[in-house]
């Protein structure tokens, strides 16, 4: 084959992986024939942990937190910082509910690039449309900020958006963890910990793509920041018992008089507003995950 036409081999290649792992966005249609709900929607923003991640890292706890974003958050393939998704110019604004809704469930951003998984969106595809706008609805509700946004801190190659594209065919599939669920109450917890407070995200260890380690779910991992390690909290590791994990959800004290620290102070501070009915349930669901030693 001559020179020219392995040329013209490798351009079409090229360009069949390009049209491939190109974003696919939502149809414009999505929402039809819903309405958002505000009230709904702070309980899935509280569930989703938002302001643990957006808010600045000075922030005070508020009932209407300044989503301003500048937070940063080590990885091993770089450095990433939140952004202000406020409802201001420089955060959501300007964005349509599609935009955002390809942000959460897609991870697309509104001019059809990917967007870093740090934004848990592999998480989110399983959220139900309803709750998707009804936290749209409470976002639109938050204090402006015209903190300006910061560039991630990623380098070669992983600097290269069309690359993610790969990495959410092998992890962006929307299949459930755990598959059967014996009651409607595990069934909620399912939904509570593996989609709205994507808890996998941080609890199960990764593979060198950054994917979860699925066989491992909820069975501890390395801090990505390089200090500690975060806790197993499957039942072979925490022996708590079902209403032990529901204090803890809403005081953050453990049965052995110690208390939650760091981050998962913030997230304490989220999942403390859900109604008792879904801590109950996301106990439910983890003491019916695999039990990990």
């Amino acid at each position: 084959m001559s020179f020219s036409a392995w040329s013209a081999l490798l351009a079409a290649v090229a360009l069949v992986i390009v049209v491939l792992l190109k974003p696919d966005p939502l149809p414009d249609s999505f929402f039809d024939g819903l309405t958002g709900d505000v009230d709904r929607g702070a309980l899935v923003f509280a569930a989703a942990g938002c302001a643990s991640c957006h808010t600045a890292p000075d922030a005070e706890p508020s009932d209407a937190p300044v989503l301003a974003g500048g937070r940063t958050f080590a990885s091993p393939f770089g450095t990433f910082v939140a952004p202000n998704i406020s409802s201001g110019s420089r955060g959501l604004g300007t964005w349509s509910d599609i935009d955002i809704a390809n942000a959460i469930l897609l991870g697309e951003g509104p001019d059809r690039t990917h967007l870093y998984p740090a934004l848990p969106y592999a998480a989110y595809r399983n959220m139900t449309r309803q709750d998707a706008y009804d936290l749209i609805a409470y976002l639109r509700t938050l204090p402006s900020a015209i903190t300006p946004n910061q560039p991630h801190d990623v380098g070669f190659p992983f600097n290269i958006r069309l690359g993610i594209g790969v990495r959410k065919t092998f992890f962006n599939r929307g299949e459930w963890v755990l598959e059967t669920v014996q009651t409607a109450e595990i069934e909620r917890g399912r939904y509570l910990v593996e989609v709205l407070g994507h808890c996998g995200e941080c609890h199960t260890p990764r593979n060198f793509m950054g994917g979860l380690d699925r066989k491992r779910w909820l069975g501890g991992a390395p801090n990505p920041a390089g200090k500690g390690q975060i806790p197993n909290i499957t039942s072979g590791k925490l022996g708590w018992s079902k209403d032990e994990i529901v204090d803890f959800l809403k005081s953050g004290f453990t049965p052995e008089f110690d208390s939650a620290g760091g981050q998962m102070a913030e997230v304490i501070a989220g999942l403390s507003k859900l109604p008792q009915s879904d801590l109950e349930a996301i106990a439910a669901y983890l003491k019916a995950v695999p039990a990990l030693d």
